[in-house]
């Protein structure tokens, strides 16, 4: 139930309403339905209440506009059968980010996308037509770049160093775990695993790092709060807002599934939802600025002792726990 937390807060906010209209307020057994709903209302706000506006930025917001130091990293769910290509390559070319990384991308969209390989020459490719492809494209170099399969044989993940216009290096990682489904995963079982890998990865590094795709979780959930707390890395959407990116179809049925994670290295200039492409995920640009100054100012989760035992818990329970991610320099 961690999904619909916000459509669950949403109801209890008008049956508090409606209850108050049409019921008699005076009875104790009306005072109990109300006073049960205000607890949950209560609790579903305490989960969500962090990506609104309401609540303290966890990223502080970068007030120098130097270039060279800029990164934009464009993030899209394209939605296997979806044949929209030219409304990517059009988003991309409008918005010019430095690098684009697409999910669920097959044989044909690579070949589409290759029109972009004249400004965007850097590139890893893992076409796959099983909802799992991904590639990435970019303006900047990259470095020690490797092709993952860290829980699940069919389900990659893209680890690479990207080298900046200042010469800075940041490690950068592209996920998508398999989500908890009927048809594929009865539980959340390896998509939790593959989040605590990284996690855990990241953590033991000093570098700058960004982790970055679709991790079939929402923002709030207590496993990408686990993520969040291991890393310690940041979330730019903390006091700004949800950015819900699924589903693209339904207003009603919206989520912030679409991720991007960066370490203390790095402020925020921007990030925005861009426009529907035909997938059922929108696109998400975020846009940050190198600033290894900051790193002293800003503070995200920390973990405690219980979530250390839950994420070897995590990483025990699919055998999972000698897998890691490659650093540079070695070899996964």
């Amino acid at each position: 139930m961690d999904f619909p937390r916000l459509q669950i807060a949403i109801v209890a906010v008008v049956l508090l309403v409606v209850d108050a209209v049409l019921l008699d307020i005076q009875s104790i057994s009306t005072l109990a339905v109300m006073g049960a709903t205000l607890l949950c209302l209560i609790w579903q706000l305490w989960w969500i209440l962090p990506y609104t506006v309401l609540w303290p930025k966890e990223v502080k917001s970068s007030s120098d506009i130097h270039p060279e130091r800029q990164l934009s990293i464009l993030t899209s769910n394209v939605l296997t059968p979806n044949r929209n290509a030219d409304a990517l390559i059009q988003l991309v070319r409008k918005y010019k980010p430095d690098v684009l990384v697409t999910l669920e991308s097959d044989q044909w969209w690579e070949d589409k996308l290759s029109v972009l390989e004249a400004e965007m020459p850097y590139s890893v490719k893992c076409p796959l037509d099983n909802l799992y492809g991904m590639h990435v494209f970019s303006r900047l170099p990259l470095e020690e770049d490797e092709t993952c399969y860290l829980v699940e044989k069919d389900v990659p993940s893209i680890h690479a160093s990207l080298v900046l216009r200042t010469g800075d290096k940041v490690r950068v990682h592209f996920i998508h775990p398999a989500p908890p489904s009927p048809s594929e995963n009865p539980e959340s079982a390896e998509r939790d695993a593959e989040l605590v890998i990284v996690a855990r990865s990241v953590a033991e590094s000093d570098q700058p790092v960004i982790v970055t795709g679709d991790l079939n979780d929402v923002a709030w959930s207590a496993t990408t709060r686990l993520f969040l707390k291991i890393s310690g890395l940041l979330d730019p959407r903390v006091g700004r807002g949800m950015y819900n990116t699924f589903h693209a179809s339904y207003f009603f049925l919206r989520w912030p599934l679409d991720h991007l994670f960066h370490s203390q290295h790095f402020t925020l200039r921007s990030i925005q939802r861009l426009p529907s492409i035909g997938s059922d995920h929108f696109a998400l640009l975020t846009r940050v600025l190198f600033s290894p100054v900051q790193d002293k100012n800003q503070q995200g989760l920390t973990p405690n002792i219980t979530d250390n035992e839950w994420s070897k818990d995590i990483t025990q329970e699919q055998d999972v726990s000698k897998h890691d991610v490659p650093r540079p320099g070695e070899s996964n």
